[in-house]
């Protein structure tokens, strides 16, 4: 029986996100591992209201700041070489990556 292993992605740029998914699935093509994903996960909004008058007096007028937190889950074969290939892949620091072995 083959484990598997489950890599969650998170990240506030989506791009970057997407580019780390891409790598992913070119190493397990490369490998013939068996992928499932990447399953887009539902995007977190962290939304903050300030009001832009800085005394509080005058029109109540607002500038609403919002942070999306994006999210991706993969699942693949974790096979010895493709883990270790997966180990080596160059992550830019607005992504974070958890890999679990199921």
């Amino acid at each position: 029986m083959v484990r598997k292993a489950r890599i969650r992605l998170t990240s506030t740029d989506y791009l970057k996100l997407e580019d780390v998914c891409g790598e992913l699935k070119a190493i397990a093509q490369k490998t013939g591992a068996k992928i499932n994903g990447p399953v887009p996960l539902p995007t977190k909004r962290l939304r903050v209201p300030t009001l832009k008058a800085p005394s509080g007096e005058g029109t109540p007028t607002w500038d609403r700041w919002e942070m999306r937190i994006h999210k991706r889950l993969i699942d693949i074969d974790s096979e010895e070489r493709v883990m270790r290939r997966i180990m080596r892949i160059r992550v830019p620091e607005e992504v974070h990556v958890t890999i679990e072995l199921i």
